[in-house]
């Protein structure tokens, strides 16, 4: 019994959409729909590099932060690779390293480590910082001068900051879920880009 409830799950779990599966319903021109966690609204932070602040501008930077949260008890924080990661594959080629019996071909994995790790460098800063605002009961005629006060709040903190669009949020979602960052525009729905309108 308990065998076939579990085959039921994977066919079920095998037909969802995408977009069920990951749990978005849709993508608005300022928001995700989610099936279980309602609208949220993402704001773009430009990180700062604070590797070349005083002491008493990173303390200033970190009063402002806590200044907006104060404010705006609503927000929720992420950070995320804006960047592809190569922690996956740097594993897998460690671990054939060490399986290699062939000096040749245990050189030409040390190579790819290698190669993989200068990228992973030059990449080191690719962070993302989002704050995250869920909508739940606000009128429609409310949402705008609700997402511009916030919006206005980061902005006197002195932090670059943007609402996220339609763009922004699927390319979140794609460096997040797939590690794509080479598509510059995503589609709306798979195989989007071969549909020939009637003229």
């Amino acid at each position: 019994m308990n065998r076939e409830k579990k085959r039921a799950k994977k066919e079920a779990d095998r037909r969802l959409s995408t977009r069920q599966f990951i749990g978005a319903k849709e993508v608005t021109d300022y928001s995700l729909v989610t099936y279980e966690h309602g609208e949220l609204v993402y704001f773009i932070v430009k990180p700062t590099n604070i590797s070349v602040l005083s002491e008493t501008s990173i303390g200033a930077r970190i009063y402002a932060l806590m200044t907006v949260l104060k404010g705006v008890a609503e927000i929720e924080m992420l950070c995320l690779n804006s960047r592809e990661s190569f922690e996956d594959n740097k594993r897998f080629l460690r671990t054939r390293v060490k399986e290699e019996e062939n000096p040749v071909v245990r050189k030409l994995l040390e190579k790819d480590q290698t190669h993989l790790d200068r990228i992973q460098v030059q990449m080191a800063t690719a962070r993302e910082f989002l704050i995250m605002i869920r909508l739940k009961d606000e009128k429609e005629s409310d949402i705008f001068p609700y997402l511009s006060r916030i919006e206005k709040s980061l902005k006197e903190q002195s932090f670059s900051v943007k609402r996220a669009g339609k763009e922004d949020i699927k390319r979140i979602l794609a460096v997040y879920y797939e590690q794509n960052v080479t598509t510059e525009k995503f589609e709306d729905f798979d195989g989007e880009r071969w549909i020939i309108p009637e003229i």
